[in-house]
């Protein structure tokens, strides 16, 4: 089964590859009288994932109040910028690499403090108060879509997941057909104070959240495969990613609501 996250849906493939390899298991060699039992690398475990996601989870956070306190106005716009893209590259790198790869994993959940610590401060500037009604909204839903997965209320049914990943597939073309025309001065709403914005940011916030369900079932898979604990980092990655979409999403909702409010 596959999962919404393009990093996690390839743990299966890694586990084959380890299996293929002979991972866990080496040649004996000779000891005086007898043949100790050859080094066996440790499996990742549930445990592990959540500890390597609270790390990242922290990077991101302190490197977000590094650059909300540090960047002038004067080049916050640049340095938005250039965190984006390279925070971009980062993430295809290690989407699409073969191997778990920590130091890439840690280098992009900083380049994504920034990126979130300088996009916040933004919002702040206009909505007070509107950074940590966003946190406080990310982590409840997290932790609700964790509390139904854990007792299975939503399950990752094979038709449930090709129909989260269709839809996913359809709102990555319309958000980039949108920016494509916005460049060229056309305005499609989706992204704008309105019902079509409210509307289509609410979608995004749904189907982020549903995607967790995918991912929490992706990682149990890993763990029941036995991959090694070096990729309990690709899959706190993959959570990074959905936490900070998520996010974004609901602070871009919040914006909305209050800038309607204001009118």
């Amino acid at each position: 089964m596959k999962s919404s996250n393009p990093v996690l849906s390839r743990l299966g493939q890694a586990a084959e590859r380890e299996r293929a390899a002979g991972y866990g298991y080496s040649e004996p060699y000779p000891t005086q009288g007898y043949q100790a039992a050859p080094p066996v690398a440790q499996s990742m475990t549930i445990d592990d994932v959540v500890v390597k996601t609270v790390i990242l989870l922290g990077l991101t956070g302190i490197s977000a109040i590094v650059a909300w306190n540090v960047f002038p106005d004067s080049v916050a716009g640049g340095a938005l910028f250039g965190a984006a893209i390279v925070g971009l590259i980062l993430g295809f790198v290690i989407s699409f690499s073969r191997m778990a790869n920590p130091a890439l994993v840690v280098a992009y959940a900083v380049i994504e403090g920034v990126f979130v610590g300088l996009v916040s401060k933004a919002f702040e500037s206009f909505y007070n108060g509107i950074v940590l009604q966003a946190v406080t909204a990310t982590f409840g839903v997290f932790l609700m879509m964790a509390v139904l997965y854990k007792f299975r209320v939503i399950r990752a049914t094979p038709k449930f997941t090709k129909g989260l990943i269709a839809v996913m597939g359809g709102l990555f073309m319309i958000m980039l057909i949108n920016l494509v025309l916005s460049l060229f001065g056309v305005h499609t709403g989706i992204r704008d104070n309105g019902a079509i914005g409210i509307i289509f940011s609410i979608v995004c916030i749904v189907v982020a959240a549903l995607s967790f369900i995918l991912d929490f079932d992706q990682i149990e898979q890993g763990v029941r495969m036995g991959l090694p604990q070096r990729y309990s980092w690709t899959c706190a990655f993959g959570i990074l990613v959905g936490l900070i979409w998520l996010y974004l999403e609901i602070l871009r909702l919040l914006s909305y609501l209050q800038g309607s409010s204001r009118d």
